[in-house]
This record gives structure tokens, sequence and C-alpha cells, in this order.
């Protein structure tokens, strides 16, 4: 019943709205008139006051036929840069980008899959329960749309993100919790050439404190990494200061905070052996979550998948989405995949096949609702 034309020219129109984190207002609100149109209830909330954002969070609400459980739809409307004049080209049944941008597949796919099994729904008068969406803000970046939710609004305890780079059938049930360091190390500026002695090299003090840390793959459940090193000028001068941004992730929160605590320490040690400062700040940005193989929600899943004949298998993720803002605030969600291929490269593509059969599954998950 997925209409194949109707959702790849959706999604291609989607794609040509720019939304670049922090300037989503234009999809957001040719979003929310899309939905209204279809008859659900709408709005607009007021998270992008509270995060810099142009746009809110839009959230919808389809009123059941049949006395089921609500069930919630969640996916960002933002993406990464560069995002804006996105001129989508389709090659033997793939959607790309001309290659000057990225395609914003990453996370449009997933609104155009949800969007196209509403309209089946109407279309064929078919039964189904309630159904609750949320299409996020800036979410790239730190998830602060999602954080920023008003969850008291919404009435679903399950709740499915669009927004994994696997095949539909791929059910994520594992992500890390992340923390963001940010390091300002200041050290004290002289004459490189005349009297070098005198000064205090923050790339010195750095570069010790990088080459005695663990970093990258840390184990199964861990990883960390030194994103960027900002600061210093000319090459006569010692530099007096540079601005470090790092983070760690982990499935395992004993394990992140060992990790974090690491990462400080080295810092902090460098700073004190060649008598430099370190202004050291550990944010963490989300939790973790970790669904059970057995738990209903997976079930739920797999039987879905079961009805399309899509092979489905539980998977874990390095990365943070919507899902672990979620869970945290008592929806317990999975993320499922959507065969998001490259995100956040120029190389981005998205196979026609892929964004079909999300959206069916889209629908059969509607349509079988307990």
């Amino acid at each position: 019943m997925i209409n194949k034309e109707r959702i790849v020219e959706q999604f291609i129109k989607y794609v040509q709205i720019d939304s670049e984190t922090k300037n989503e207002k234009a999809f957001a609100e040719f979003i929310l008139k899309e939905l209204k149109d279809l008859g659900l209830d709408a709005h607009m909330d007021n998270a992008g006051e509270k995060v810099g954002s142009n746009a809110g969070n839009v959230i919808a609400k389809l009123s059941g036929t049949k006395d089921v459980e609500a069930i919630l739809f969640s996916c960002h409307m933002d993406t990464v840069s560069p995002g804006n004049g996105i001129k989508p080209i389709i090659k033997e049944e793939v959607i790309y980008s001309d290659g000057t941008t990225i395609l914003g597949g990453d996370n449009k796919a997933g609104i155009a899959a949800i969007v196209e099994a509403i309209r089946v729904i109407k279309e064929n008068n078919i039964e189904h329960g309630p159904v609750e969406i949320a299409f996020s803000i800036f979410e790239e970046g730190g998830l602060f749309g999602a954080k920023n939710l008003d969850y008291s609004k919404l009435k679903a305890k399950k709740a499915f993100v669009l927004d994994s780079g696997g095949e539909p059938g791929e059910i994520v049930i594992k992500g890390p919790a992340q923390d963001k360091i940010d390091v300002k190390i200041l050290g004290k500026p002289a004459h490189a050439g005349v009297c070098p002695e005198q000064g205090i090299s923050a790339i010195q003090v750095a570069s010790e404190a990088i080459s005695n840390m663990k970093l990258l793959r840390i184990d199964e459940e861990t990883t960390a990494n030194i994103g960027s090193i900002n600061g210093g000028g000319a090459t006569n001068i010692v530099c007096p200061e540079i601005i470090i941004k790092a983070e760690a992730r982990s499935l395992n929160m004993e394990k992140l905070d060992k990790q974090s605590a690491h990462m400080v320490e080295c810092f902090e040690k460098a700073a004190e052996k060649f008598g430099a400062r370190a202004e050291i700040e550990v944010t963490r940005m989300y939790g973790s979550f970790v669904i059970e193989e057995n738990d209903e929600i997976v079930h739920y899943v797999k039987e879905a998948c079961n009805n399309l004949g899509f092979t489905s298998k539980t998977a874990a993720t390095g990365g943070g989405s919507d899902t672990n803002v979620l869970n945290g605030n008592g929806i317990k969600a999975v993320n499922l995949g959507i065969g998001e291929r490259k995100p956040h490269t120029l190389e981005e593509h998205l196979r026609i096949e892929d964004l079909v059969n999300t959206s069916k599954l889209v629908l059969e998950l509607i349509k079988t609702a307990k």
C-alpha cells in the first residue's frame, strides 16, 4: 500500500528545504502544515527559544480508532552542514546529492516514511491505535530538541526512533552515554627566539597530556576522542593558550566516569609538570540506554518485521540519538534502521527500497499495536 512514487517525491521535496541545525524554521513550518492537512492535532513547541534555534519541536497526535496504547515515532528535522541548497539525484534506484552537500536522509528519510504511513492509514481507513509524533530540532551536536520536549504532553510509553544506518529490520537496543570535555590550557607567552625559557607552551602541555591518554577504542563498550585543538599564532611567540574539545562515550556508566576522570587527570598532571593551568569542564550530554533482547518492544518490532518478510536483528551503536533522551524520560525507545548510508558526508545516499520498506514497517507497527 505504500506509494513508492509519492514517498520518493516527498523525500526529494523535504531535502530541498534547508534545515541545518538551529535553522529548522522553514522545514518545521512545512511539515507542521502537512501534518495538520492530514488531520493530525499538531503544534510547534517553544524549545527553540531555549536552545537558540529559530523553530521548535513539532509534536503531533493521530487519534486511534481502536482502544490500545499509544505509540510514538520520532525523528529529527535538522541536518548537518553543508546542508543548504541540496540537489538530489536518482541513479539506479539510489538517491544521492550532487556531491556538493550532504543528502539529508539523516533524518528526513524517517520523516518521509512516517508521513507516508499516515497517508496510507487515512486513505484506506485502516484501524489503528493512537499515534504520537515528535520531530525534533537541534539533534545534531547535543540532542537539545529532545532534551527540551515537554514530555507531560505525551502519553506513549513505547517509542520508535527512525534514525539509524542499518537496513529496515535492524533494532538498536544499546546506545552509549557521552561526556563532553572542554579544556583550556593557560601557559605563558615569551619570545620564542630570544627568551623561550621564560615562556610556558600551552601546546607542549597539551601534547604531554594527550600522549599519556588512552584514546579511540578503549574497550568494546567505551571510546574517547580529541576532536579539536585551537590556539597559538606566530611562530616567534611561545603559545600561551589553547582550547581543546574532547569526548568520551560508554555503554557502562562506571567506565565512562573512569575514562573521563582519566582524561582530566592527564591534563591536570601535564599542566602541573610545566607550571601551566588547566581549566576543565566535563558535561554529561546524555545517558546510555540498554533494552533487553527479550523485552516486549523488541518482540513487537520483530513480529512486525516477520509479517513483512524482513530479516530482523538487534544491534548496539556507538552514537547518540534522541533514543537516549526518550529512554531517560521514561519512554522505552529503540532506534530502527532506515538505511542512512554515509551520513554526515558528501557521499551520503539512500536506497529507494530502504525508504519504502521503512514506511512499510512504520505502517505495520501502527496496524499491529496492542
